[in-house]
């Protein structure tokens, strides 16, 4: 029997714990998105939102504000925990999910779109294991897609769904509601994307705790092996990503060393193909930089299954941490665009096709300086 969310509860319980995250309110240059109350006096939000200031001022539901401090950021996966020393009785934490959400599954957004407070959207999950490149030209992997609106000002908001088991239209049963995700951008009509409670629940007592999230760096540029990559390559069927470069600073990884045409594409040829890490199947791009950024820390070796010369082997792989964004990239991202008031678009939802491109169809994907873990290049 199919079962549907009682949306005008879910708005009642939930909505208390959603806050507007204001930045300059009594400045020229105000920009907004949104957050929620995840426990011990803390904000969930976007990095972007929040990026190059120190405090902020949230408004909740019950039309208080409050003077918030930013305790930690992450430009790489777009979150920022603001501390807010009293929160109102009424905002009380709202739980991550443990998993990501399957498509199919209903789920609101909450926030406040182009500065309407408390506003709410549903829809379903559209989609799983996107991903989305940031302002930095690196990609946030294990993106949860979905058809809720998400607008300006959306930013940082919860994308909240039902427990499963306790989803009811009586009024007097127990319902028990969960963040699977955390709204970041759209890329069209009924396309939304936020960020995964995967990588949430990884990166967020880091924040906590001391400020950032330290990011494994493996140091190469990769694209996944598609049919022609096979072909030019001599693989028996298209599997794994091929390693195209390695940094100066390199590893036991070998690059591509030239390359062949293949139907008038230049494909690079030589390099190793990585299968699988730490014992886990490799097929694109993306599970390679999900892996790195759910599983690992840098300083830490492993073990990576790639084919080289046409031949299986196991290479011991120490990662390196990827750098951090300067200050002066956090403060000109946060800085934002002005809009035609005059204020800065700091909360404005970042399009999803915002990725740099070069002339030559590659994709900085994931490494905007060619180098990082796993910078993709798109063939086919």
């Amino acid at each position: 029997m199919t079962r549907y969310i009682d949306l005008e509860r879910l708005y009642r319980d939930v909505s208390p714990s959603v806050v507007s995250v204001y930045v300059g309110r009594d400045g020229p240059a105000m920009g907004a998105g949104s957050g929620f109350v995840i426990g011990d006096n803390h904000v969930l939000t976007n990095q972007h939102v929040v990026g190059g200031v120190d405090d902020v001022e949230p408004r909740f539901s019950d039309g208080s504000w409050r003077t918030g401090r930013v305790v930690g950021t992450d430009a790489y996966t777009d979150l920022a925990v603001i501390h807010v020393d009293d929160l109102p009785a009424t905002a009380t934490p709202l739980t991550v999910a443990a998993d990501n959400p399957r498509p199919g599954r209903q789920v609101a957004a909450l926030g406040n779109p182009l500065g309407l407070d408390g506003s709410i959207t549903t829809g379903i999950v559209s989609g799983a294991n996107r991903s989305m490149a940031t302002a930095n030209g690196f990609a946030i992997p294990d993106v949860v897609q979905t058809d809720a609106a998400i607008n300006p000002g959306n930013s940082g908001g919860p994308l909240v769904g039902v427990v499963a088991g306790t989803d009811t239209l009586d009024a007097d049963g127990a319902v028990e509601y969960e963040v699977v995700g955390v709204n970041r951008a759209r890329q069209g009509d009924g396309i939304g994307f936020a960020v995964s409670p995967t990588i949430v629940n990884r990166v967020v007592p880091a924040l906590i705790e001391e400020g950032e999230y330290r990011h494994s760096y493996l140091r190469t540029r990769t694209l996944d092996v598609t049919p022609t990559v096979a072909e030019a390559n001599g693989l028996d069927r298209p599997r794994g990503v091929l390693v195209v470069d390695v940094g100066d600073d390199g590893n036991e990884l070998r690059g591509s060393h030239t390359s062949r045409t293949v139907r008038g594409r230049e494909i690079p040829v030589g390099g190793d193909v990585i299968l699988g890490i730490e014992g886990h199947e490799v097929h694109t791009h993306e599970e390679l930089m999900r892996f790195l950024i759910t599983e690992t820390r840098p300083g830490e070796p492993v073990d990576i299954d790639v084919i080289r010369e046409g031949e299986p082997t196991t290479l011991s792989v120490v990662l390196g941490e990827r750098p951090q964004p300067s200050q002066e990239d956090e403060r000109r991202r946060g800085r934002g665009r002005r809009n035609r008031r005059g204020r800065r678009d700091r909360g404005r939802v970042p399009r999803g096709d915002e990725s740099p491109r070069r002339d030559d169809g590659r994709d900085s994907d994931d490494g905007g300086d060619d180098r990082d873990g796993g910078s993709r290049i798109p063939i086919d």
